[in-house]
């Protein structure tokens, strides 16, 4: 039955018709969407150029699941190294805690120790927080670990329901619902994972099922929250973009249709199309409080959301960093590289190690002249790294002249230019390199062995601190 009532819109002060039919829609077969995933090509990306409007929330925040969904995909942390990390994830999100939340598994001693090791830290943020499949004998290990939050496995999309759980939404409908009564009934907050909702009926089955949770957390007063999971990384941005795919029709449908607050839903997203950044920032910017993300983007497949990148997302739309720690982000890629042996891309943004470096000679002329010129921002100020040039046959006197005055830490008049005799000589022993046929980057040790070739008693003076 069709329901039609005028209400005031909290956001916009307006007022609204709201129309609530979206019931339950249950089905025989399963909906799989042929038009756009017949699986044996490229997805196709639909439009029907409906645009929501974008209401941003006056808070937004970064949830994280690096201990979760990041450790399933690399070898398994050690509770001194999830302590570690812990720490680090904290300092990053500053004391006003915009790293929220992270989330453990329960299951091994030790899940359970990892927990009990970063709970007597007795850090605020981010809240420990856990997860679990809708199965009502896990609620033991969430009740046994004294925890208010648990995350639970709500698959939503017709390949999980009728394919994988031989359920149909009706029966796939009342197992949640009642697994979710189990959760309120003990006094703990459920976060509904509502896995591969960008291939899910939104009207059929997702609008209904979120809006008998919101029917629940009215009436047990506690806060159910909702983490929309783009499991595939289908998820588009693009303005008029169609459901199931559209990022913001998702985010607008969940808060308006199904009246979830923006403080109760986050959005998890994987990177298997390199949309994962711009679809978070995405449903930052259409309603969602907050984003599920994991350390260095870890993670089932191509990984989540990097929380390193919302991060400086967050102050990118904020026009401030809110108290984090951007320099943490540097500290713990160096943590994952030196000590857990994880092998980062070295062009990786903002943590691999060339990200903010330039071979080109052209940009080495105009790093000499002001890092500014072709540096994306102060890294060496808000993420504790300089910029640097690494040197090959394109690199030129300024890249070598760059070099120096970088890797001997030279300033003032201790800087050489592009001209100075050293450089002209380092250069020279470049070129001859290249024009025998290397065709390599030139490391650091290479580049100081040269120094002192072309001119030893400079080379004397420069490491141990002197000039000419």
């Amino acid at each position: 039955m069709e329901k039609k009532y005028v209400a005031v819109n909290k956001r916009t002060g307006l007022l609204e018709a709201k129309e609530f039919d979206y019931e339950l829609q249950n089905r025989e077969q399963p909906q799989l969407f042929r038009g756009v995933f017949d699986y044996e090509h490229v997805p196709k990306i639909v439009f029907n150029d409906r645009l929501v409007p974008m209401h941003t929330p006056k808070s937004i925040f970064i949830t994280d699941t690096t201990f979760r969904d990041g450790q399933q995909s690399t070898a398994p942390l050690t509770v001194e190294q999830i302590k570690t990390l812990y720490t680090l994830m904290s300092k990053l999100g500053g004391k006003k805690g915009l790293i929220r939340q992270t989330e453990f598994f329960l299951y091994s001693d030790k899940d359970k120790e990892a927990v009990r090791v970063c709970r007597e830290l007795g850090l605020e943020f981010p809240e420990i927080t856990s997860w679990i499949r809708a199965d009502e004998r896990d609620f033991k290990l969430v009740k046994d670990m004294d925890i208010k939050e648990t995350g639970i496995l709500v698959s939503c999309s017709d390949y999980h329901i009728y394919k994988k759980m031989k359920l149909d939404r009706k029966q796939a409908m009342d197992k949640y619902l009642g697994i979710v009564k189990t959760a309120l009934s003990s006094g703990i907050i459920p976060r509904c994972h509502f896995e591969d909702i960008t291939r899910a009926d939104f009207y059929g089955f997702v609008v209904p099922l979120a809006h008998e949770l919101m029917n629940l957390s009215k009436e047990s007063g506690l806060p159910i929250k909702i983490r929309a999971c783009d499991t595939l990384g289908y998820g588009v941005s693009f303005p008029g973009s169609a459901l199931p795919r559209s990022v913001q029709g998702i985010i607008y449908g969940l808060n308006a249709y199904a009246e979830v607050p923006s403080s109760q839903l986050e959005w998890h997203g994987h990177n298997d199309f390199y949309k994962a950044v711009n679809n978070a920032t995405t449903a930052w910017l259409y309603g969602c409080g907050g984003v599920n993300c994991s350390l260095l983007g870890i993670g089932e497949r191509t990984g989540n959301c990097p929380t390193e990148a919302m991060c400086i997302e967050y102050a990118q739309l904020k026009g401030t960093r809110d108290g984090m720690d951007l320099t943490q982000i540097t500290a713990i890629a160096d943590y994952f590289e030196h000590e857990i042996g994880y092998v980062l891309p070295p062009m990786t943004p903002f943590v691999g190690r060339s990200f903010n470096a330039t071979r080109a000679g052209i940009h080495a002329d105009g790093m000499l002249k002001d890092p500014e010129i072709y540096n994306i921002f102060d890294t060496e100020k808000l993420l504790g790294k300089k910029p640097v040039v690494s040197i090959n046959n394109a690199s030129g006197a300024a890249g070598i002249a760059y070099w120096i005055n970088a890797y001997y830490d030279l300033s003032g008049d201790d800087v050489v230019t592009k001209t100075d005799d050293i450089v002209v000589k380092v250069k020279k022993l470049v070129d001859e390199q290249y024009a025998c046929g290397r065709n390599t980057v030139m490391g650091d040790d290479e580049l100081d062995s040269l120094v002192r070739i072309a001119d030893k008693r400079l080379h004397k003076l420069l490491t141990i601190g002197e000039r000419r």
